[in-house]
C-alpha cells in the first residue's frame, strides 16, 4: 500500500522525477530527446512535508468518516426506538442485553433455555407476541419484544441485569 511511509516517499520521489523529465521535454521541444542523465534527483527532506500532509489528511478524512458513521447509527437507532412502547428507553435495553448477552442476538445459553439478545425462554417470548426460537428472530423484533415485556414487566424478568 503506498501510504505506508517507506513505500510513499521513493514513490513521490519518482513522481517528482518524472514531472521534471516532463516539463524538460516540454521546454526542449517535440523532438528532443531525453534521458534518464536529464532528470533531477530530490532530497527525501523535500518530500517529507508533503508525506506529512498527505497522511495528516488521510487522519482527518478518517476522523471526519468515523464522526458521520457514529451519527448515521445513532440517528437509525433513535428511529428505531422512536416506536418503542412507553416506560423503555434505549439505553435500559441496550444495558439489559449487554449484560444478558454481550449484546448477541445469537446468543444461547448453555443449557438452550435462555436465548436470544434478552435472554427469552420461550414462554416470555411468547407472551409478548413472539414465535419461533427468539434466538432466530431478527434484532429489531428482540428489541422491540423486550420493549413490551418492559412495560408490562418493568426490570423484573432480568434479576440480575435488569
Amino acid at each position: 500500500m503506498l501510504t505506508k511511509h517507506t513505500y510513499f516517499a521513493p514513490a513521490l520521489a519518482a513522481v517528482a522525477i518524472a514531472v521534471s523529465g516532463a516539463t524538460a521535454i516540454a521546454a526542449s521541444g517535440p523532438e528532443a530527446k531525453v534521458g534518464l542523465a536529464d532528470a533531477k534527483a530530490i532530497s527525501v527532506a523535500e518530500v517529507s512535508p508533503t508525506v506529512a500532509r498527505f497522511h495528516r489528511t488521510i487522519r482527518v478524512v478518517k476522523r471526519r468518516i468515523e464522526v458521520e458513521r457514529r451519527a448515521r447509527i445513532r440517528k437509525e437507532r433513535e428511529q428505531l426506538y422512536a416506536s418503542l412502547p412507553a416506560g423503555a428507553t434505549p439505553d435500559t435495553l441496550e444495558s439489559i442485553a449487554l449484560c444478558e448477552s454481550g449484546g448477541d442476538p445469537t446468543a444461547v445459553s448453555s443449557d438452550g433455555s435462555y436465548r436470544g439478545k434478552y435472554q427469552f425462554d420461550y414462554g416470555t417470548w411468547e407472551s409478548v407476541g413472539g414465535s419461533g426460537d427468539p434466538a432466530a428472530a431478527p434484532e429489531d423484533e428482540q428489541d422491540y419484544r423486550a420493549a413490551l415485556l418492559y412495560s408490562q414487566s418493568g426490570s423484573s424478568p432480568w434479576p440480575i441485569c435488569g
